[in-house]
């Protein structure tokens, strides 16, 4: 079994149960108690599960998913500045795309100057916002994550695949000293790269708060993005 297939057989298992012991999880998976343990300790430093006597338990569902409300308080004044700043990679008439995160949702109150822009979005409370501000808006629907209000699924990769967008706005949880952009959910990460691969020009948004950190899902690599922005 690979490591990366044993480790996710380890998160599921604990995401279902709340909670396990390593000798719990070393008969599931059929390995050493000693592998357990490093592979317990690498999804602790992921960002993935916590690490207790004796095993390990989930990460609190505020941990996992930060709920809207928050997130939009959180940090707010660097997100108003990285989205001043996204707004220099738009033009009229272009079709944007915007994810989710609240650090997109950010950048809705300054769309209006632009002229005959199409927006696109997975997210609900994203797409209520452009509509107010009369901006022609699309989301992408499929299943939606309550506590952030974002869509995610098949469904709305389906619809992302059938588009072709001039710039992507985006975001992530965390951003490595070497680079790379993780994220604690799989569905939002697997959304996010098709999103990224109908669209022209790919910018991240990233606050300072986000920096020197890493979690279990592999996003993207800086190299991968037209620009990063940050405050």
């Amino acid at each position: 079994m690979l490591i990366e297939e044993r480790r996710q057989k380890i998160l599921n298992y604990i995401e279902r149960k709340g909670q396990a012991t390593v000798s719990e999880l070393a008969g599931y998976i059929y390995a050493s108690e000693p592998t357990v343990r490093r592979d317990l300790t690498a999804m602790e430093k992921a960002g993935a599960i916590k690490k207790v006597y004796g095993g390990a338990m989930a990460k609190a569902a505020a941990d996992r998913e930060i709920p809207m409300g928050v997130r939009l308080k959180d940090a707010s004044r660097a997100k108003e500045l990285m989205a001043q700043k996204a707004c220099g990679y738009i033009s009229d008439g272009d079709v944007v795309l915007l994810d989710g995160s609240s650090s997109a949702m950010a950048m809705v109150k300054y769309l209006p100057q632009f002229k005959e822009l199409i927006v696109i979005t997975s997210g609900a409370k994203t797409a209520v916002a452009l509509a107010e501000a009369g901006i022609r808006t699309f989301c992408t629907g499929g299943m939606m994550i309550t506590r952030s209000f974002s869509y995610v699924g098949q469904q709305a990769q389906d619809f992302v695949s059938g588009i072709n967008a001039d710039v992507l706005f985006f975001s992530c949880h965390g951003m490595s000293e070497d680079g790379k952009a993780t994220d604690l959910s799989m569905e939002e990460v697997n959304l996010r790269r098709v999103m990224m691969r109908q669209a022209r020009r790919r910018i991240l948004l990233c606050d300072k708060s986000k920096y020197g950190k890493m979690y279990f899902y592999n996003l993207c690599t800086a190299d991968e993005v037209d620009a990063v922005i940050s405050e």
